[in-house]
């Protein structure tokens, strides 16, 4: 029924998933997440589905991340919602990334938050000229999540640090350059690729679409000083390092990241540097489970989202509100293990390969 969350229809040999919440720009419940999840694994033994497509439904883009308010909601009744959809997410994630059949994302218009964790773990990922992705959490209070951080920091260069640190958005050719993406395409080419992708095998049917992206990658140009200056292993340095930079960009880096959580700021770098090390997708999302328990335990997340979301004041009370009142011992804690509650995933060799530096 078109009113569902999730629509999903059979097309030839496609299976296509479309994600049904226009007006909250496809924003993700946890209804939306099991019922991926089923499908999915409905799929896998249908001989009849040959490939699998995720869109989203609007022209604005393909998901703005997850149900943030509801997760507010749930955090001021002191409640265990959230903990079950991010584990129930992060399985998705890893899911997706393993999937035994072609699981191509079209990654139009905007693409936040668990909309890259339902899309850049694709087997093959498709941009446009409209598509702006971003790991935002920063800004309300929050990491990147939904294997986010294991994407940011695999990206070349600095350039995830980046984006995770400013919370910005990025175009669809940096989403190529920083591993997130595949193929660039015209968005009036969509409809098209759709019916394709019925008729042939994925990557038959995506290539003929391909298109150049001249000049859009702004990010990959920016490489000189998003390198030099991301290269702390600090947040206090890297700070200090784009306001001593003589270009402008830079600068107003330095801005954009101080207006977020002290303490986001520094779990994010931690969690990036961890995550560089971490030997699967896998591993990196039991991490961030791990992160973000602890971020719903403590105010700056709550508060985040009421400030950006809920009373739009735009002007969060984050605590603690200065990046020297965070402590490597606080920011330690974050990544304690959780006991009975870990989230344990199944470590499998993912189809994709890693982002080349």
């Amino acid at each position: 029924m078109d009113n569902d969350e999730i629509l999903v229809r059979r097309d030839g040999h496609l299976g296509h998933i479309i994600l049904n919440r226009p007006k909250a720009l496809n924003a993700l419940t946890h209804n939306m997440v099991t019922r991926i999840a089923a499908t999915l694994d409905d799929w896998e033994h249908d001989d009849g589905v040959a490939t699998v497509l995720l869109t989203g439904a609007g022209e604005r883009g393909l998901c703005a991340g997850g149900d943030i308010v509801a997760i507010h909601r749930d955090a001021m009744n002191h409640g265990t919602a959230s903990e079950r959809f991010w584990a129930d997410q992060y399985r998705l994630n890893a899911r997706i990334a393993n999937y035994p059949k072609p699981y191509v994302a079209v990654m139009d218009g905007l693409v936040l938050g668990g909309g890259v964790g339902v899309s850049a773990h694709g087997s093959l990922r498709v941009v446009t000229e409209r598509t702006r992705v971003g790991m935002p959490e920063t800004g309300i209070g929050f990491v990147p999540d939904v294997g986010g951080t294991y994407l940011l920091s695999r990206a070349p260069g600095e350039m995830g640090t980046h984006a995770a640190l400013t919370a910005g958005t990025f175009s669809g050719p940096d989403a190529i350059a920083m591993g997130f993406a595949d193929y660039f395409l015209d968005s009036s080419t969509l409809p098209d690729l759709t019916r394709a992708l019925a008729l042939e095998g994925a990557a038959d049917a995506v290539k003929p679409f391909a298109g150049n992206y001249l000049a859009g990658e702004a990010l990959a140009a920016e490489r000189s000083w998003i390198d030099t200056c991301y290269s702390f292993d600090s947040v206090e340095e890297i700070l200090s390092s784009l306001r001593a930079s003589k270009v402008p960009a830079a600068r107003a880096a330095a801005e954009s990241i101080l207006a977020k959580s002290p303490t986001a700021l520094k779990v994010t770098l931690e969690s990036l540097r961890r995550a560089r090390t971490t030997g699967s997708l896998e591993e990196t999302l039991e991490q961030e489970y791990r992160v973000a328990l602890r971020c719903f335990a403590a105010p700056d997340l709550a508060e985040g989202i009421r400030a950006q979301v809920v009373a739009k004041d735009r002007r969060p009370r984050w605590s603690p509100d200065t990046l020297g009142a965070v402590s490597a011992a606080d920011v330690a804690a974050y990544f304690a293990d959780l006991g009975a509650r870990e989230l344990r995933l199944p470590v499998t060799v993912s189809r994709k390969s890693t982002p080349t530096p």
